[in-house]
């Protein structure tokens, strides 16, 4: 067997891993999927779905089954948690669709993974799917890749991609950097039955109720059969962290100042699963020999512009494509990739870090957050976003 017919090798079965390998399938490249769970499955809840990730869906072949799924808001709103007013709404309207040319949507994080699986079990040829397949071992021999398991099983691969998210291995292999930097912010995530939901907060809208060291993101997801609500707060309690059972005590305690509404939507929640925010600063090499990264491995960012998943499906098209262009040639199609990635993984890297600051804001700066947001127009609005949500051309 010739170097360039042996497979990809992606390490990592989350939204990143299937985008990838479901990404090379799409321009006729072959992969294994090495997941090290027993199963494919995602952990968490709501994702939402800038226009930017939208285009991506569309090369990727899987719009139809997103819109299966996906929710979409009808507007962008942020309220002050302390005192329930509201600051700013953004309508997601025909305005701006015209201008984005992608909605923006809401979906369960299962959902979006069930997609991306399904779509790569459809080409068994192009896409072969492993579970309990913990990578113990990675040898780049310079014309090839082998990959050993735990489990004693030997893969060998053109290339292989770590797609092993924010504690990725891979990473190590390149980078070195250790352990990734915590936020000391603690988020809560959980879901409730719309028939849960106090009536008058059923909004269909994708709310943020910002405090003062603290916020609340509650939407719909599920089709509306289920709210997804996210409760953020500084801690220092864990240094690390992720799926498990939360102290609903100190929940309680860190939005003691929240207003009704919000009190009311955290008293309806009985079990919160609780992750501690974690980053690492941006990098521009993101690949060393045959191996290269993707997603969360590459470039990990808090949560406050939602565009993890996101940024990774982008990866993911884009690196197929310039694998394709490059015929064979990783180095240059890494160098590619990453020259056309780095820079805007970086800025939205850096960007979620000051909107954390935004969101929990206090004293005068709170006052001046409510007072700017609140004073936009809709066209201004739209234009602080197309940095972000002008869907980038790639794949092309």
């Amino acid at each position: 067997m010739s170097v360039n017919s042996l497979p990809f090798v992606i390490t990592g079965g989350g939204i990143g891993g299937l985008a990838c390998a479901l990404a090379l399938s799409r321009k006729g490249l072959s992969s294994i999927v090495l997941e090290q769970a027993p199963e494919f499955g995602e952990i968490g809840a709501g994702i939402q779905l800038g226009p930017n990730v939208f285009r991506m869906f569309e090369k990727l072949g899987i719009t139809d089954e997103i819109n299966k799924y996906a929710v979409y808001p009808k507007g962008l709103m942020m309220r002050d948690c302390i005192t329930g007013e509201e600051v700013t709404t953004l309508p997601l309207n025909e305005a701006f669709l015209a201008r984005f040319k992608y909605p923006y949507g809401v979906i369960h994080r299962a959902d979006i993974h069930r997609v991306l699986l399904e779509a790569c079990q459809k080409q068994p040829d192009l896409v072969k799917l492993h579970t309990a397949s913990k990578v113990v071992d990675i040898d780049d021999r310079g014309d090839k890749v082998v990959v050993k398991t735990e489990a004693g099983a030997t893969h060998e691969g053109r290339a292989l991609v770590g797609a092993d998210g924010l504690w990725s291995t891979v990473r190590q292999k390149i980078v070195g950097d250790g352990k990734p930097n915590v936020s000391g912010h603690i988020t809560y995530r959980a879901v409730l039955k719309t028939s849960d939901m106090p009536e008058e907060l059923r909004w269909q809208m994708m709310v943020i109720w910002a405090g003062e060291k603290t916020h609340l993101v509650q939407y719909p997801v599920r089709g509306g059969e289920m709210f997804n609500l996210v409760a953020t707060f500084h801690s220092d309690k864990f240094s690390e962290g992720w799926d498990s059972f939360g102290d609903a005590a100190e929940l309680h305690e860190r939005f003691a100042a929240a207003c009704a509404p919000v009190k009311t939507l955290l008293g309806k929640i009985e079990s919160w699963r609780m992750w501690v925010l974690c980053d690492r600063p941006p990098i521009r090499d993101w690949s060393k020999g045959n191996i290269v990264l993707l997603g969360d491995a590459a470039h990990p960012m808090l949560q406050y512009l939602a565009q993890g998943a996101n940024m990774a499906i982008e990866d993911s098209v884009c690196l197929a494509s310039k694998l394709v262009h490059a015929k064979g040639d990783n180095a240059a199609a890494f160098l590619a990739y990453r020259d056309e990635r780095y820079l805007r993984t970086a800025r939205v890297q850096l960007t979620a870090k000051l909107y954390g600051e935004v969101y929990h804001a206090s004293g005068a700066t709170r006052d001046l957050r409510n007072a700017v947001l609140g004073a936009r127009t809709m066209e201004q609005a739209f234009e602080s976003m197309a940095w972000l949500y002008d869907p980038p051309p790639i794949g092309d």
